[in-house]
């Protein structure tokens, strides 16, 4: 019910697609789906955003997250794509968004490359997984991140959900990031213990 709510509340089609042939994810990037907007709910519940922040998705396919983030707290928001179908399909939901809300676009980007080439910008301080791809290209994503915060220091926080024993011990074990805070899905926790948001800050 809320999926279809709050596409239709932002003029969006960011529903999960079946992607074959030539434009398939490497194995090491995992398919497309959307986080549920129930989930996104209740994480913005309890978890802050601010207009100064600017929000960088990695593996954000249609821009579901993008546009939620951008029409509730009017934070900038970067998409990193590396199908080019749904980096299209993230476009076409940008123009669409852009003429039902009349809200101007200037903040939201989307960029068509693979998530450890992506260069960090010096405003990018809230980083989002939905488990996209595998551990190794979290790792290079994660020593961007914090090669650029020793270049131009500033809050970092890295949100996860669902979030893989990989991605938990490689930030806990072997980065400066400190668990700063849980948010469980009070309804599907109870039966699979992944279904929660962790944040990350670095210190």
């Amino acid at each position: 019910m809320k999926e279809h709510y709050f596409d239709k509340l932002l003029n969006i089609d960011t529903g999960s697609i079946r992607l074959e042939g030539p434009q398939q994810k490497p194995l090491r990037y995992y398919p497309y789906e959307p986080t549920p907007y129930h989930a996104l709910e209740e994480l913005f519940a309890h978890y802050e955003l601010t207009p100064m922040d600017r929000v960088v998705d990695f593996g954000c396919g249609k821009g579901r997250l993008n546009f939620y983030i951008h029409y509730f707290f009017h934070a900038s928001v970067v998409g990193i794509e590396m199908n080019q179908t749904l980096y299209a399909a993230a476009l076409e939901n940008a123009v669409k968004y852009g003429k039902k809300t009349k809200n101007r676009l200037e903040k939201i980007h989307f960029r068509c490359c693979l998530a450890e080439e992506y260069q960090i910008h010096y405003d990018d301080n809230r980083f989002y997984f939905f488990n996209p791809f595998s551990v190794h290209i979290f790792r290079s994503t994660v020593q961007n991140m914090m090669q650029s915060a020793e270049e131009r220091a500033r809050e970092i926080e890295i949100i996860l959900y669902y979030p893989s024993e990989d991605y938990i011990y490689y930030l806990q074990n072997e980065t400066p990031f400190q668990l700063k805070q849980e948010i469980i899905l009070p309804h599907d926790y109870t039966r699979d213990q992944r279904e929660r948001f962790l944040i990350y800050r670095l210190l």
